[in-house]
């Protein structure tokens, strides 16, 4: 099990990843992933300088997601690929890792388009601006006036659970520094720790809607739900890179 963007020794998404995984069918692999309650486990095939995952949530298994990502790049680089391309449900993404931390680099072609201000009443919060991103699920990405307003999100988990899109992701900025919450219960994920998907989405905001197209974000995400966790964000016009820090917190097992 690993903590995937922890800030320093604490916090960090729990990932649940398993590795030489091609025994398990689907079902299998759904079974692991609800027993854990993880946000997300992945389940991994390698040869030398590449790895296909599949990526489950607690109810479903989705094409990407960014911590199993970064995740998966910390393992490749643990076995002994420090760098190389992992497969997953979008397509090939390219990878580096040193030591402790690992980055991705995303193709950046999610479309944006401005989203009603009132639907981020079911988070909890008043918008100043959204944009509804499709990666390739819907996620409504609503920015609200402070830090505070996002810690206090009280998120109506019935509504969000039957709304027509699947995350919904809250942030303020400050400069380049963001603080944010994301929202999934209709993917078993009431509230994420970190959600690098998300943070993909804030930078096809960045690029589409502020024209801003390069830049650096730190995105700090999980303290309201006990997991502390920090993402490191670059962008240019075509490709986000995220990572963070990494850590390896054993083995577990289960008797299914």
């Amino acid at each position: 099990m690993l903590r995937v963007f922890a800030r320093g020794e604490e916090g960090g998404n729990h990932l649940g990843i398993v590795v030489d995984a091609g025994d398990l069918d689907s079902d299998a692999m759904q079974a692991v992933a609800t027993r854990l309650t993880y946000s997300e486990t992945i389940f991994l095939q390698r040869d030398d300088t590449c790895a296909l995952i599949r990526i489950f949530t607690p109810g479903a298994e989705i094409p990407f997601a960014g911590h199993p990502l970064v995740g998966a790049a910390w393992m490749m680089g643990r076995l002994g690929a420090p760098s190389g391309r992992i497969a997953c449900g979008i397509g090939f993404v390219e990878y580096r890792t040193d030591e402790d931390e690992a980055w991705v680099d995303v193709p950046l072609t999610a479309p944006v388009v401005p989203a009603p201000l009132e639907e981020a009443a079911v988070a909890g919060v008043q918008a100043v601006r959204a944009w509804w991103v499709d990666l390739p699920f819907r996620y409504l990405v609503a920015e609200v006036s402070s830090a505070e307003a996002v810690s206090g999100a009280e998120a109506d988990m019935d509504r969000l659970s039957a709304a027509a899109w699947s995350g919904t992701y809250v942030f303020a900025r400050n400069d380049d520094r963001v603080k944010a919450r994301f929202f999934a219960p209709g993917l078993g994920v009431p509230e994420d720790p970190a959600t690098g998907s998300a943070a993909v989405a804030l930078a096809a905001v960045m690029v589409h809607a502020e024209d801003r197209s390069e830049g650096r974000m730190v995105v700090e995400q999980g303290d309201e739900i006990g997991a502390p966790c920090r993402i490191e964000l670059t962008w240019s016009k075509d490709v986000v890179t995220l990572g963070g820090t990494v850590r390896d917190d054993g083995i577990r097992r289960l008797g299914l």
